[in-house]
């Protein structure tokens, strides 16, 4: 590998024009494509295999008028103290407010609370119209939402109090803030570790080259595939982050090579730091795309798109970084150094900053001490995750102060907590002769469980063989109660079906929620088999070593466990809530946590890779266990800590979105880069590889045979570059 890697990084050193100017009509030619063949994105959300979406799958099949893709918003109007919505001045205002919006040009219905039954709370001071659009939420525009706002100020002004809720006031997802934060930060970050504009600029340009190719990529899929609004984003958030931190290593091992040997030329460098930082780069974005597209295992189309949409971004950051970054490097040169940069004389080691040594050297002394402390407090960190709650968002996640949140209280004070989240009965009916009267047994039936409030009349489809029943719950949509009543109705279907000839499915959000949460549980556990199974295999060959990717395996639950804490501290139980802008402390997002461990488990493996490659290095080359684990540290850490920073900013600057599950993936993937990068990889596992010794190296001698030696550490290349012949790679065995 690490050979391989060597004469491609010089290969397009020296052919530098021509690979810049393929790179460059990539970025092109996926441009245009977009442009050009790119379509919508999706706002679906299907669960295959589940029982709501079962319901929904016959509800769209059966009755397709039911099935509302067009956006929708649900205006609230509360009467004066002292008043009724039926006074007249009152219901003027009201039909102000329908007859504004309902002039919409998007605008497909609006409907009027004093015709439709079921839509004006019993006192009379509570209704409620809802409105229909011809297009989906993130086809309408800033002036359609303005509209709206502007028609609620109609009826306030009359005395009446107005508030909105719905997907039609969300706004589409937007890329631009987010992302520039995140480069910023990465500016400044790579300026003080570089002290180079030109050296920072490098990783700063191959990565907006990089995204941009990429989401060239995801966008000209469109125009094929369906895919999530939000798999862009996404996609950009871990591309930007690793796009930058791949090219840093590289650059960092380049200038490190320079600095080594005033002797060695540029081109020589260039190889040697591809073949081996590159090594170090192939293997990790190895380890993360497995991660991604792992997700299929899931069985949730997008979480399956996010993932295969950020594993293009980060196949193209590799790419990238072993082959435009070279190229660059040979337009640069020397002047990478920057005023601080000084080429010592041929022979003379290179001397490391002494700071970066004192940590290692302080855990070196107390190793066991280290380890336990670092364990314990991410065991603390982690105790709110049993706390752990999931959920959808909807307009209750919203701040108080936002009308969304304001409906949702009206709605909720009206007509009671289970009117924001009523249940969706779907009846099929096929092949009785009496389906209307078995429809009212169903609702009977109905009506006898538990915790029901209200069950409204079914309604038929043209052809009278499907009907929907609305169930409103006693309770809120997440209350446990409310889950009870979901179970319920599922356990007495099959006797309905035998009583009454009709097939029940449940679908809503309350039984969506439900259905996601155990499709998660049951692929949680062959998707951690299968992503870390194979990732334990990559880093096997990486290491050569069964305990060291096993310590980063443990490392990287403990990082996780810390991250599902820290994350129901704030979104969940609103701890620095104001800090983070969470305006409404909520569930947590169900698709955040395996799509989080996913994620987070390659960006881990990242970090591993990158230092303790330095160390193993360090190992093969003759130092002892303990000097190889702070040589190689001081070596690696100076980087992987601008690594880490630079992540987390980029990771930090979505947090800063409007959208609840970008916000909170943002949040979770900063902390996680914290944790992990700082606890278990500088701190915990060399605590644990100065424990083991030389144990921590031990491989059995038929896997030593059997695995190839992917050379990571550069080993053969230092010795063919010298000009003899290559010396076994591993050190020899322990005794037993």
């Amino acid at each position: 590998m690490a050979t391989f890697l060597y004469r491609l990084g010089r290969a397009s050193f020296v052919h530098r024009r021509l690979a810049l100017g393929i790179w460059v009509l990539l970025l092109v030619g996926t441009s245009i494509a977009a442009a050009a063949l790119s379509g919508p994105t999706s706002t679906s959300f299907s669960i295959p295999g589940t029982q709501a979406q079962e319901a929904i799958d016959r509800l769209q099949a059966r009755f397709p008028a039911a099935d509302a893709t067009g956006a929708a918003a649900r205006i609230v109007f509360a009467a004066p103290d002292g008043t009724t919505l039926a006074d007249p001045a009152n219901a003027a205002a009201v039909a102000a407010v329908l007859a504004q919006v309902g002039g919409g040009a998007k605008v497909a219905n609006v409907s009027d609370p004093f015709t439709t039954p079921g839509t004006i709370s019993q006192d009379g001071k509570v209704a409620f119209s809802q409105v229909t659009y011809r297009v989906t939420p993130f086809d309408l525009t800033e002036a359609d939402r303005e509209a709206l706002l502007t028609a609620a100020e109609t009826g306030r002004a009359a005395g009446v109090t107005v508030e909105m809720g719905g997907d039609a006031l969300q706004p589409a997802p937007e890329q631009g803030a987010s992302e520039a934060i995140g480069i910023l930060i990465a500016a400044v970050v790579l300026f003080i570790t570089f002290g180079s504009f030109i050296a920072a600029g490098l990783p700063l340009l191959t990565a907006l080259i990089g995204i941009g190719i990429g989401v060239g990529l995801i966008t000209t899929a469109t125009g094929f595939v369906q895919l999530s609004a939000t798999s862009s984003i996404l996609a950009v958030m871990i591309g930007l982050a690793v796009s930058i931190d791949y090219a840093l290593f590289i650059l960092s091992r380049f200038r490190g090579e320079l600095n080594a040997d005033a002797d060695l030329d540029t081109l020589e460098a260039v190889g040697r730091a591809v073949g081996t930082a590159g090594s170090a780069v192939v293997f990790a974005g190895l380890t993360v795309v497995i991660a991604l597209t792992g997700l299929a295992v899931v069985g949730i189309p997008i979480l399956t798109e996010m993932g295969i949409a950020a594993a293009v971004t980060v196949a193209v950051a590799v790419l990238v970084a072993i082959t435009l970054l070279p190229a660059l490097l040979g337009f640069a040169g020397t002047r990478v150094l920057g005023r601080r940069g000084t080429r010592r004389a041929h022979g003379t080691p290179e001397v490391q900053d002494t700071k970066w040594l004192r940590w290692p050297r302080f855990i070196a002394r107390r190793p066991l001490v280290v380890l336990i402390g670092a364990v314990a407090l991410l065991l603390v960190i982690a105790l709110p995750a049993l706390d752990l709650r999931l959920g959808l968002p909807d307009d209750s996640t919203s701040g108080p102060s936002t009308t969304q949140r304001k409906a949702y209280d009206l709605l909720a004070a009206g007509f009671g907590p289970g009117f924001n989240g009523p249940l969706t009965l779907v009846l099929d009916a096929t092949g009785n002769p009496d389906a209307v009267a078995a429809a009212q047994q169903v609702a009977a039936d109905i009506q006898a469980l538990p915790d029901v409030l209200f069950v409204a009349p079914a309604m038929f489809n043209a052809a009278g063989d499907t009907a929907i029943l609305s169930v409103v719950p006693a309770s809120g949509p997440s209350a446990p109660e409310t889950v009870r009543l979901v179970s319920d109705i599922r356990a007495a279907a099959p006797a309905i079906a035998a009583e009454t000839g009709i097939a029940v499915g449940v679908t809503g959000q309350t039984a969506i929620t439900i259905d996601i949460s155990q499709k998660l549980g049951d692929a949680l556990l062959p998707y951690l088999l299968i992503v870390v199974g194979l990732a334990f295999i990559l880093l096997t060959l990486v290491f050569r070593s069964l305990l060291v990717p096993l310590t980063a395996t443990l490392g990287f639950l403990l990082s996780v466990a810390a991250t599902f804490g820290a994350v129901v501290a704030v979104f969940q139980w609103g701890w620095f809530a104001g800090v983070f802008g969470v305006e409404q402390p909520s569930a947590i997002v169900s698709l955040l946590p395996v799509f989080m461990i996913g994620v987070v488990f390659g960006l881990a493996m990242d970090y591993q890779v990158f230092l303790v490659t330095r160390m193993r290095e360090e190992h093969v080359h003759g130092a002892d266990a303990t000097t190889s684990v702070i040589t190689g540290f001081g070596h690696g850490a100076p980087v992987v800590t601008a690594a880490a920073i630079i992540m987390m900013g980029v990771f930090g600057g979505f947090i800063l979105g409007a959208d609840a599950l970008v916000k909170s993936i943002g949040f979770a993937f900063a902390i996680a880069v914290l944790f992990d990068a700082f606890v278990v990889r500088m701190t915990i596992v060399p605590a644990v590889l100065v424990l083991l010794q030389e144990r921590a190296w031990w491989l059995p001698r038929w896997l030593d045979r059997v695995l190839p030696d992917v050379d990571v550490e550069g080993a053969k290349l230092e010795h063919r570059t010298a000009g003899r012949e290559p010396e076994p790679t591993a050190p020899a065995l322990p005794a037993a």
